[in-house]
């Protein structure tokens, strides 16, 4: 009698995520005391880039919204000036992804508002935007900026219409986009772009999926499922999927997974749990990972997604008791590269009126920079301007590394450009604003050799900084953080001095050559 062997194996998957896992800041890394919005729109109220964090407020009167330097961390002050400049509620608010003082707003009141945050945060109450966008006949309740195009705003409302609009013009007020699309008949839900952003995807209250070209607006696809009822999309960067989450027809949380070039039927559905909390998704496409967070949940889900089947691995789940009613993303290039951090969300926590970053880390011996984990990454660089992408141009972005030190931030000269000429276009649609911008250029040349180092390279400093502005820092509240301070002062005083020093040793080349060159012209001519 032979005894045969038992041929089951567990499915193991060798996978460089498989064991990631989430972090929550301390008590004194978190932000505290902010009044969160009770707004119910399935949005997620908050904005985040490598300088500051902005959230949608609950306020009486009016529409604001609250913008904080990344490093303000602990209890924020109830009366700290706002960005208060709508007649409606604040619905969404998104960073302009290649100006880190730029943040477009839309509200009730109809209207689409980009505001110009100053160089040291907000220090009183904004109420009078850079751009003013009307077109839309009712609340505009969703933006989203162009991935590579710089200054294109695509906005859609209540009016289920999605317009885009060129930021790029002398006007203040601006009534007329430059494109209607109208193939929605209900609310638009969520909108993604691919990656070169020639295409992008919706969903529809109608329950159907659509995929439309960015620069005609005309329709691709289109996808209506029965057993599945849409609520969000994401494409996923290159692989040619689009990834939906939302209901089935049992009224279970669901994703399903759809071929970009056939969305008759889903390639993948898998039924979650029996949560009514809207699921947002959030997709990486530098590592292939999907994460789900439900609205009023504590838990996010995170999957890793392949172009072959079985399509989507699920890897584990971080567990909170706390619920989250929005999600802000930190971008890949505001991220600590040193402690192999993958992903960072700012948890809104209405019920304690807390915002918690919470980091995605790899698990790594090593404390030096994982080349495997960090590809090139798209930068705060645009490809294209606004007239090239009108003309018809696609480009995918232009990458960057996130290795400290191999960063080409941008220098002094390009942001005295940027900040000239946001003043100027200021200046020219409301009159006053002419004497303010000449004395914010003198103040900046006044301390422009302060400036120079810190400029040059804000985002690839090594981890002993980590990128932080000073100007920008809470105050230390120890004496373990005040030694620390110290030591960043000093290393930042050093550098200076390297830099001033190297300066000086290229003016002595510069001027032995002028003078070979004044010695040499005599004889020439003779």
């Amino acid at each position: 009698m032979t005894v045969s062997k038992m041929t089951w194996r567990p499915q193991y998957r060798s996978s460089k995520f498989r064991h990631v896992f989430g972090k929550a800041a301390t008590k004194e890394s978190c932000y505290d005391g902010v009044p969160i919005t009770r707004s119910v729109q399935d949005n997620n109220f908050c904005a985040v880039n490598p300088r500051f964090l902005a959230v949608i407020t609950e306020c009486a009167g009016g529409g604001a919204f609250l913008v904080l330097s990344i490093h303000h961390t602990g209890k924020v002050d109830p009366t700290h000036p706002r960005v208060s400049g709508h007649r409606g509620n604040v619905l969404d608010i998104k960073w302009n992804p290649f100006n880190d003082y730029c943040i477009a707003s839309c509200s009730e009141d109809t209207t689409v508002k980009v505001w110009e945050i100053p160089l040291h945060g907000v220090l009183k109450n904004l109420t009078t935007p850079w751009k003013e966008l009307q077109g839309h006949s009712r609340r505009v309740g969703l933006i989203e900026w162009h991935p590579t195009a710089n200054n294109i705003l695509f906005s859609t409302a209540y009016d289920y219409q999605v317009m885009i609009w060129n930021l790029d013009c002398p006007e203040q007020v601006i009534k007329n986009p430059v494109r209607t699309i109208s193939h929605h008949t209900d609310v638009v839900l969520s909108m993604s772009f691919n990656t070169d952003g020639s295409q992008f995807a919706t969903t529809c209250k109608d329950r159907k999926i659509r995929l439309m070209e960015s620069h005609s607006g005309n329709l691709l696809q289109e996808a209506n499922c029965k057993t599945h009822k849409a609520s969000k999309v994401l494409v996923l960067g290159n692989l040619k999927k689009l990834v939906t989450s939302g209901t089935s027809r049992w009224n279970e949380r669901q994703i399903a997974l759809w071929d970009q070039d056939d969305l008759s039927v889903p390639l993948l559905e898998e039924n979650l749990d029996g949560s009514s909390g809207v699921l947002f998704p959030f997709y990486d496409p530098d590592t292939h990972m999907l994460y789900l967070a439900g609205k009023g949940d504590g838990n996010i889900r995170y999957y890793e997604i392949s172009s072959e089947k079985p399509y989507i691995q699920y890897l584990t789940e971080y567990r909170s008791h706390l619920p989250q009613k929005g999600m802000g993303v930190m971008p890949k290039r505001g991220l600590d590269v040193s402690s192999c951090e993958v992903f960072r969300f700012y948890k809104l926590v209405t019920i304690k009126g807390l915002i918690e970053p919470l980091s995605m880390i790899v698990p790594r011996r090593s404390e030096s920079y994982q080349e495997d984990i960090y590809p090139m990454t798209a930068s705060n660089r645009p490809a294209l301007t606004a007239e090239e992408w009108l003309s018809g141009i696609d480009k995918g972005p232009v990458l960057m590394s996130l290795k400290p030190g191999s960063q080409v931030a941008e220098s002094l000269s390009d942001r005295k450009e940027l900040v000239n000429s946001l003043d100027t276009r200021r200046s020219q649609s409301r009159p006053g604003m002419l004497q303010l911008a000449y004395i914010q250029d003198q103040l900046e040349t006044k301390d422009g050799k302060q400036d120079s180092a810190r400029s040059q390279d804000d985002r690839s400093r090594t981890p002993l900084s980590n990128g932080e502005d000073l100007a920008l820092c809470s105050p230390p509240r120890t004496e373990n953080e005040l030694r620390l301070k110290f030591h960043k002062q000093q290393e930042e005083i050093r550098r200076l001095r390297e830099l001033l020093n190297q300066r000086d040793v290229r003016i002595k080349q510069l001027e032995l050559e002028i003078k070979n060159i004044k010695n040499s012209q005599p004889q020439s001519s003779l």
